[in-house]
């Protein structure tokens, strides 16, 4: 998936991927999609690991960036976000999440997410609904 336009407009003003540091990355396949966020005082907790919450905006923003790119004369916005987070990760390591996209329906997507730290190891898995407004002319 080529998400060079959507960089574009997602780097263009001040918004939650910005402000949490996500760089949102090709892939070969059209179903998948994947994003790289750093460890750092913009997404961590006060003892010094990846905030569950900013795991689940990195999930949710990954797909959102998939389902944009599938469907691009069309606003996706997520409607469910359901996570397990199995590890953690500290403060100056960088995770990746990889999106896999299980259906795509008409107005609704459903991407499967494993979010990944610098080893490998699965930090969490996440589960993103959206749905796929399309615009007026």
């Amino acid at each position: 998936m080529d998400v060079k336009e959507i960089n574009e407009i997602i780097n263009a003003k001040p918004n939650l991927s910005t402000a949490l540091g996500m760089e949102f990355i090709s892939t070969p396949g059209d179903d998948t999609c994947m994003a790289r966020m750093k460890v750092d005082e913009r997404n961590r907790q006060p003892f010094g690991f990846l905030s569950g919450g900013a795991s689940l905006a990195l999930a949710e923003n990954v797909a959102g960036v998939g389902s944009c790119s599938l469907c691009p004369k069309c606003a996706c916005v997520g409607i469910e976000v359901s996570g397990s987070h199995v590890k953690a990760v500290a403060e100056g390591d960088t995770v990746t999440a990889f999106a896999r996209l299980l259906h795509r329906g008409t107005t609704l997507h459903v991407w499967n997410v494993d979010i990944r730290d610098t080893l490998g190891d699965l930090i969490s898995n996440v589960r993103v609904t959206n749905y796929v407004i399309k615009q007026k002319k």
